[in-house]
Parts: structure tokens; sequence; C-alpha cells
């Protein structure tokens, strides 16, 4: 059977993913197999998340029936419905639904009647509390396929901890890093000097670590000192695989999709109020603004360096009119001029403009010119992929030290 559950946690506390991994130890007690624990991320833009957009998924070999009471169970006993926004869904099926869900889940939207009809088709147990928005996840969860996949092993905390001050050691978790990337990622950020695993929020996540298998989040997780853990969980998950973008022209946007998209930069970038910058990439006569807000960091140096006439592939989420970049492909380059007046042969000295249309003059010798002097630039950018630094990666966007997937 296929177990789905999501929207169990709060900005207050509790962790989808905690619930996931105690409820497998409980199957497990009860003489189940838990053949797989499965982490699943959706659309990053949906307004109603509360934190990530994670649903979780467990595949077990065991009573269904049984199975789907425990997990009722644990949902009562751990979801933390206190929230108005916490509305927890739980899918127990011996039938996998149709994958188009989960994709719709993870690049689009998808209403809460589409799950439950997609779940009385299957056959499938389920139960939704409150106004059972976490039906929507738990069935994408469900029908969940990932052909390009990835691993985070969660570590999570005892339960009198919940809410109190974290103790990771920071140099064990930079050691970490340097030990297994490019083989994990976003375990610090040392462009900036920043610790990113350790969350900041009050729920029983104590750090996790990604990286393209068990073996190798489980190695760096052995460098890590910390606090004790009450228990710890490697899922499979979809992160860092851009299972979010489309490929898509400018004139094919929707509000709260993302976008991998080509064109050409139209004006020169513009750093605006809070540090953010922004420039317009067109295509055949279509427009769109692009951002780079504050949180990029250095990434934003990479836009600055943008001159009209670049032709890049924009990747991001399309949000209020602009293209919010999670990072760019720069495919080709303008050539950077800068012209000047002529040189006098004669005199050696600059010229000076005679008047619009007129052409240039020298002051000295009365030499003149009709040209301007025209030089090339050198660019200091180079073509190929730039990305935002781990502080601003979302889950599921690819990070550039992750070969793309073979065709």
């Amino acid at each position: 059977m296929l177990i789905g559950i999501d929207d169990t946690d709060s900005p207050q506390g509790m962790c989808t993913t905690y619930l996931g991994a105690v409820l497998a130890r409980r199957l497990i007690w009860e003489h189940m197999q838990v053949r797989e624990a499965r982490l699943v991320r959706l659309n990053p833009n949906v307004t109603f998340k509360t934190r990530g957009n994670a649903a979780v998924m467990l595949d077990v070999k065991g009573d269904p029936e049984t199975a789907f009471w425990i997990a009722c169970d644990l949902v009562e006993e751990l979801a933390d419905q206190s929230c108005e926004n916490t509305n927890p869904g739980l899918v127990v099926t011996e039938c996998k639904p149709n994958v188009a869900f989960y994709q719709n889940a993870v690049t689009d939207f998808c209403t809460l009647e589409d799950a439950v009809a997609l779940l009385e088709a299957t056959g499938a147990r389920y139960r939704g509390w409150k106004n059972r928005r976490g039906l929507i996840g738990a069935t994408a969860a469900v029908a969940s396929e990932l052909p390009d996949r990835t691993s985070e092993i969660l570590v999570y905390r005892q339960e009198e901890r919940f809410g109190t001050p974290r103790f990771v050691d920071r140099q064990s978790l930079f050691a970490a890093e340097a030990a297994t990337f490019p083989h994990t990622w976003d375990t610090v950020d040392t462009v900036n000097d920043v610790v990113v695993c350790v969350p900041h929020t009050p729920d029983p996540v104590l750090f996790g670590i990604r990286g393209e298998s068990p073996q190798w989040v489980r190695a760096a997780r052995q460098v890590v000192r910390s606090e004790p853990p009450a228990l710890e969980q490697i899922w499979v998950t979809n992160q860092g695989t851009d299972a979010h973008l489309l490929d898509a022209d400018i004139t094919d946007f929707q509000e709260g999709l993302s976008y991998r998209v080509r064109g050409t930069v139209e004006d020169s970038p513009k750093t605006g109020t809070g540090g953010h910058v922004s420039f317009t990439m067109g295509d055949e006569g279509h427009r769109v603004r692009c951002m780079a807000y504050e949180p990029t960091k250095n990434f934003r140096q990479v836009i600055r360096e943008l001159r009209p006439g670049d032709e890049i592939l924009a990747c991001g989420s399309f949000k209020k009119g602009s293209i919010n970049l999670e990072k760019i492909n720069v495919i080709g380059l303008e050539t950077g001029t800068s012209v000047r007046p002529p040189l006098c042969t004669a005199c050696s000295k600059r010229m000076t403009s005679d008047g619009r249309g007129k052409g240039w003059k020298c002051k000295k010798c009365g030499a003149r010119a009709d040209e301007p002097e025209v030089q090339q630039v050198p660019r200091t950018l180079k073509t190929g992929w730039y990305e935002v630094p781990p502080t601003a990666r979302r889950h599921l966007a690819r990070p550039l030290c992750r070969p793309e997937p073979e065709a």
C-alpha cells in the first residue's frame, strides 16, 4: 500500500516529515515493512502553504485497514490543528493513482474536488480534517513518480527540546560540506558564511542534509556534531530536480507557475529600493520583467553585468508580472563597445563635435572626420549557468553541482 500525508504542520511547530517518520516506526512495531519513505515537494507558489509545501509518502507492506487507523490516530495526536491553516489529509491506497495528478500538483494547482474524485475512483481509504485541504498533497504524494530523485536525511529533536534553541556545531557543518560536496549540497553557504541546513522555526527538525544518494547524505551526517537526536530518517525526494519548471514562451505565463524561458535582455539592469535588481527580457515583441531580489545576494552582481542584446535562459516563478529568478543560463553575449570622438591624425588630439550630424573637428589644426572612434570593450561576464546562493535556493531548484539527468 501507499500512505500519503500532508498539512499537519504550522508556523508554530510540528512537521509533516516528523509525523511520517514516527508513523514509519509505529508501522514497523506492528510488523509491517516500510519499503520507502518519500518526501514530495509541490508547487512552491501555493499561497496557503505553511512552510515548504511538502507531503510525505510511505510505501508499506502490511494490512491497509490497520495502517489506516494507526495513521489516523497519529494525525490526531501530532498534527497542529490549533492553527487555522492546518488542514490535514491522509490517504491509504492499494492502487496507485494517475501520476498526472502529482505532475499538476508540482507544476500547477489542483483542487480538493479533483483529489477526492481520484481517490474515489481509485478505491482509496482517506480522511481529511477541518477543510480537508491536505488531501490534495496526500493524493499527490501517493501518485508521485520520481524519475529523477535525490535524498535527504532529516535528524529530529527530542520532544522535550521542541521550541528551545538548537545546538548543532557550526564548524562540523562546514566540515561535512567540505568532505562531501558536490555529492551533497545546501548544508552551508560557503560564500556568504551562513549555515543553511538548520531551521529557525520551532519544529522537530534539528537539521537536514541533502544529496544525491542515501550513502552520501549518511556520510555527511556522520561528520556533524549536535545535541542528542530522537530519531533520523532518510527520505527519497524530488528536491533539487527542477520538477516545478515548465518550458514556455513569454506569452504563455500564468500567475503562480514556474518557468524555463528564453529571451534577450532589452535594457540595462537597475538596482531599486531594498537592493532588488530588475531588467526586461523580450522575445518576438513580447516582454517580461525579471527580478533578482536582495536575498539572492551575490547572484545580483551577475545580473547587473547583463547588457542589452545578451541572450539568456531564465528560470523562476512568475508572480505579479515578474519572473523571480532562481538561475540563468547566459547563452550569448552582446559585444561591448565604446564610442569616443576620433583622434586627429595630425595633432594626436581628440576632436570635438562640430554639431549634430556635422561630424568632428580638431580645434588645433582644423582637420575634420566623419566617423567616431569605436572600440570593443571586453566583457567580464562569461557564458554559462549562474544560480542563487544556497541561502536563497528553493527546495525544488536543481543546484548547478548536480549533473543534468540523462535523456
